[in-house]
């Protein structure tokens, strides 16, 4: 067995610095910078929709994640710079082979009701999240981590009790791989992977995560939800290291409308909200400690339907590329949003460690060179004055997705005589139509899960449960199977997103910046970690 010693909490607070049971209400100053803090300690944010869910199993949008992450606790965490640091286990032994991870977990963890966190929480948490029966739209995640059996399982052919885990003792969780993953260590800080209490689940059902009967594990618990207006999370007190957290209360507020959201930002009423797209510029002029902007391991992006219910017009490869062509998106980086989001020529973006996406044809090419390129493509498709290409334009209800859209759709009326018509739809709906494949062309964006290219690469592989596009290529899906044993992926995911280039299942659009109004009385906000998974327990309120 390779030892891995155990992880140490990175800025773990000495007992010399911060004494057992020190809150904002009882500390004048920040133990480690040394900053007043405020006697509320309170963090109120933006949120744009609603979130798909509560339950860590269940759970798919980012938002949702944050809540979560907050709520419960898995194997690892993140610090500040993206970096694993101990969550529920301190620790991890590794196989030789590299198939076998041992958790070690600490026996301090408690549920918010007082019972301990054991192995066979993971167990059954990680059994429910490959269970056909839990529909979880994250099975996938599981065949991703190559845990033994996973795949069989989520295809019904084995039972869920066959996935590759263990309980070895309450403190000891084995997890067995079908082939090694380099980054598995670092995907055990998805949700999917936290733990989940049986006997809560089994006496509520689908009514589990309500704040009358939820119970969970994490810094943070449920002690408010309406639905589409307000989540609230207040300290746990029970939690393993409550000792050594200063925010007492997290608040998110579902505001639709960007500006609306910006102004009562700047009425005092929220500590961080999206900067409305196109406003960043004026913002960082006006307020120039409180707008910020930084890189975010995410994509933007839009999906062709190449299933059977797809257009027929989709089926072609000029047509895709065509439209991929006519998108300028310096116009809409630089003019729409404005709040420094590099144009993409790639899927993957170049935030992600260790992998640089290679230049392809497209980028080199000036706008006026892929225009006339489109034009060409979409004429050989026999597509133009006499036959115009039409097809409707899908995305989720907001400003900044409606502004995008409309440029997109002027662009290629334009320049390709292409009508295109537009359909918005609640976030919900939308994800529900979507995953249906009931739409022509919609909206997509991902945030890494890890950071590593497969995160993105894996999402239009043909079985991957979030390819709503249904692409499919045995290229493709060849070069990310390799990549999952080679030694240097480089070359293999430098040739899937050559295939993406030429196939044109999506058209990239941009890479995402975190592009946020911060009051400058928030403290420790991660801007390194460009995976941005922040946890309210590392925040702080400094006095004004």
């Amino acid at each position: 067995m390779t030892r891995i010693s155990r992880l140490t909490m990175t800025a773990l607070l000495s007992s010399t610095m911060l004494v057992a049971g020190i809150t904002a209400a009882t500390a004048a100053t920040h133990p480690e910078t040394g900053e007043e803090l405020a006697a509320d300690q309170t963090f109120t944010y933006r949120l744009l929709d609603d979130i798909s869910s509560l339950d860590p199993q269940i759970v798919e949008d980012v938002d949702g994640s944050d809540v979560v992450r907050d709520l419960f606790e898995g194997l690892m965490n993140q610090d500040e710079e993206g970096n694993l640091e101990p969550g529920v286990a301190t620790g991890f032994d590794i196989s030789d082979d590299k198939l076998t991870y041992t958790f070690h977990l600490r026996d301090t963890a408690v549920w918010s009701n007082g019972d301990p966190v054991t192995a066979e929480d993971f167990v059954y948490g990680w059994r429910r999240a490959v269970d056909p029966a839990t529909a979880s739209p994250y099975q996938w995640f599981m065949e991703l981590m190559s845990v033994a059996n996973a795949k069989a399982i989520v295809a019904g052919e084995m039972a869920p009790e066959e996935l590759g885990v263990k309980a070895l003792d309450a403190h000891t969780f084995e997890v067995t791989l079908s082939t090694p993953v380099p980054y598995f260590p670092q995907m055990t800080t998805h949700s999917t992977t936290f733990p989940a209490p049986q006997k809560v689940i089994e006496e509520f059902g689908a009514e589990w995560t309500k704040p009358a009967n939820i119970v969970s594990n994490g810094a943070y618990v449920l002690t408010e939800y309406r639905p589409g207006e307000r989540i609230v999370r207040e300290r746990n007190a029970k939690y393993w290291d409550n000792e050594h957290t200063i925010l007492d209360k997290t608040v998110a507020l579902v505001i639709t409308d960007e500006n609306v959201a910006l102004t009562r930002y700047l009425a005092g009423e929220l500590d961080r909200t999206d900067v409305p797209a196109g406003q960043f510029p004026r913002l960082k002029k006006e307020h120039p400690e409180e707008a910020i902007s930084f890189p975010r391991l995410c994509n933007y992006y839009y999906t062709f339907n190449l299933s059977d219910s797809g257009p027929e017009a989709f089926k072609d490869p000029k047509v895709r590329q065509a439209l991929s062509l006519a998108v300028d998106r310096d116009i809409i980086a630089n003019n729409v949003k404005a709040g420094g989001e590099p144009p993409a020529y790639s899927f993957t973006p170049e935030a992600v460690a260790g992998f640089t996406p290679p230049q392809s044809e497209m980028a080199s090419m000036t706008q006026a060179e892929r225009d006339a390129k489109a034009k060409e493509l979409l004429a050989e498709a026999g597509y133009g004055p006499e036959n115009p290409l039409s097809f409707e334009v899908m995305y989720n209800t907001s400003e900044a997705h409606e502004k995008i859209a409309v440029v997109m759709t002027q662009m290629w009326k334009q320049k390709l005589g292409v009508q295109a018509k537009l359909a918005n739809m609640e976030w919900k709906v939308f994800l529900d139509t979507r995953g249906r494949q009931a739409f022509d062309m919609a909206r997509g964006a991902w945030c890494g899960d890890y950071n590593e290219a497969s995160t993105f690469l894996d999402l239009i592989q043909s079985e991957s449960g979030y390819n709503d596009g249904k692409y499919a290529n045995p290229e493709y899906d060849k070069l990310l199977a390799e990549a999952k044993t080679a030694g240097d992926t480089t070359p293999l995911y430098t040739a899937a997103e050559e295939i993406i280039a030429t196939d044109t299942p999506v058209i990239p659009i941009y890479h995402y910046a975190g592009v946020y109004m911060m009051d400058s009385d928030v403290g420790n906000w991660p801007t390194e970690n460009v995976e941005q998974n922040w946890y309210s327990r590392n925040l702080y309120k400094i006095a004004e």
